[in-house]
């Protein structure tokens, strides 16, 4: 078992802390090899690193620089297989899954592809008596990214991608539960420049730590902006200590992502996509579907008796194996977690239609397991409701009418993402203009962006006023200038005059 290390400056680096976390896998419930801890000084090599690089890296013209993403995304999609292999044995997600994860991310490294265009300024001629104005976007400098466990591959994508290609140098700091795979994302970086006869030195640097190097990324001078993805609770300190000392945050947090079914659904599709979107990847994902808001006696107990029918048919296994739905979660505290909220759903008066704490695959006993659970006659004021449990339980809130079903995700504290199940045009018309969260599927449970648009939740989800990628990722990773500018000639305008107001471009 070898460790894992951070790389710096387009190398490993072994760092001075002494140190490490245990990496598992999540399968067996082995420890598979350790990652280490950075300390406050090892962030701050990789930031003069970063520093040193990013002036002559934002001198690269864009078409350059989206060169390199160019021949990043060929390698990425080159190594896809072991890439996603690597990342299913330390977060225990299915390998197709796994590939699922690092394509989305690849999707934003398409649109950081034309960043020359995404770069252009605006521009006004004759303003003012032979004055122009026009603007450009300008890079931040050094900026970084913390990243969470479920997705290790398309999360880091969304962040270095737009904010390397408008000519910043960045810090990844990953989960150090599943970090392997951000550090093969900056050897191929790496190997992306050299194909290219660039030296990207210090371009993409990725540093493993704890809440020690996280604050020291948020309390560090020479970071000018940071973005976050994790829980609601930690994202919201992220953005206070992050603008308390100057600097440009986003931060994402916790969901509580509902599906609401009204009665003219088709079924069949809800029952596929909802199972798919509440138990895929264990329910490890801001976006899942745990939350089923049925409306009307007849819809809600079709679903239920259906859903039941399709969780018996579900296979877990582990992340290797092709036929298997969903491996196991992330880690063992992780699994206790979601346990501990099953138990506190049926204590609290919620009705157990399917319980998958008892759930052990033969020959993976110590592995970190967990079987599809179902809920039905959840209250809102239940604390499993109120609360993101992140595994793969899923939750029936009965409603009657279609506008108790509305309120429901517009007065949660979480604000991610909603889906809404109908053949009406006018009830999802109204519904997605309504409802008070970020992102609106209709007839789709997981409505993530593509990415020349943008993700971004609302209330406890976000924090922070611009969004993860698409031309918001773009405005937030750069600054504006705008110069105005004339060429007097005092030969054909006659002697210069003194002026004491404000131009008003008259």
């Amino acid at each position: 078992m070898s460790d894992i290390q951070h790389f710096v400056n387009g190398a490993v680096f072994a760092g001075s802390s002494g140190r490490f976390s245990d990496v598992f896998d999540p399968n067996t419930g082995e420890v598979a090899t350790r990652a280490p801890l950075a300390s406050a000084a090892d962030l701050d090599a990789a930031v003069q690193a970063a520093a040193t690089a990013q002036i002559a890296w934002a001198a690269v013209n864009p078409q350059r620089r989206a060169r390199v993403m160019f021949e990043f995304k060929r390698l990425v999609e080159a190594n896809m297989l072991p890439l996603a292999e690597l990342l299913s044995s330390q977060h225990g997600k299915v390998v197709a899954d796994s590939k699922g994860d690092i394509q989305r991310g690849l999707e934003v490294i398409e649109f950081a592809c034309g960043i020359p265009h995404a770069l252009k300024g605006e521009y006004t001629e004759g303003a003012g008596p032979g004055i122009d104005v026009y603007s450009m976007r300008q890079p931040l400098g050094v900026v970084a990214g913390v990243t969470p466990f479920n997705f290790p591959a398309m999360i880091p994508m969304w962040m270095f991608g737009v904010a390397i290609a408008v000519g910043n140098t960045f810090i990844l700091k990953p989960s150090e539960k599943d970090p392997s795979v951000p550090v093969r994302l900056g050897e191929l970086f790496m190997e992306a420049g050299a194909n290219l006869g660039m030296d990207l030195k210090g371009v993409l640097n990725v540093v493993h730590g704890d809440k020690v190097v996280v604050d020291a990324i948020l309390d560090h001078p020479d970071i000018r902006a940071v973005s976050f993805v994790g829980s609601s609770d930690i994202a919201q300190y992220v953005y206070s200590r992050g603008t308390a000392n100057g600097k440009r945050v986003q931060a994402m947090g916790g969901a509580k992502n509902h599906g609401v079914i009204l009665p003219d659904a088709d079924m069949d599709m809800v029952i596929k996509d909802i199972s798919g979107a509440a138990f895929g990847s264990a329910g490890e994902r801001c976006m899942a579907l745990p939350v089923v808001v049925t409306v009307g006696k007849k819809t809600s107990d079709e679903f239920r008796e259906r859903m039941v029918a399709e969780i018996e048919s579900l296979k877990v296994g582990v992340s290797s194996d092709a036929s298997a739905q969903y491996g196991p979660v992330v880690s063992a505290a992780h699994r206790d977690k979601i346990a501990d909220y099953i138990q506190i759903g049926v204590d609290e008066g919620a009705e157990l239609v399917v319980d998958g704490r008892g759930f052990s695959l033969q020959g993976y006993e110590k592995g970190f397991f967990i079987g599809p659970t179902l809920f039905d006659n959840v209250k809102p004021a239940m604390k499993t409701y109120q609360e993101e449990i992140f595994g793969p339980v899923l939750q029936i809130v009965r409603a009657e009418t279609f506008e108790e079903a509305l309120a429901l995700p517009s007065q949660h504290q979480y604000g991610n993402g909603v889906a809404i199940f109908t053949r009406s045009g006018r009830a999802a018309r109204d519904f997605a203009s309504r409802v008070q969260v970020g992102m609106v599927g209709i007839n789709v449970p997981i409505p993530v962006p593509v990415a020349y648009h943008t993700f971004g939740g609302w209330k406890r989800s976000a924090f922070g006023d611009t969004n993860q990628h698409g031309m918001e990722g773009v405005k937030f990773w750069t600054k504006v200038k705008t110069v105005t500018a004339r060429w007097p000639d005092t030969d054909l305008e006659g002697p210069a005059a003194s002026s004491f107001v404000i131009p008003t471009m008259q």
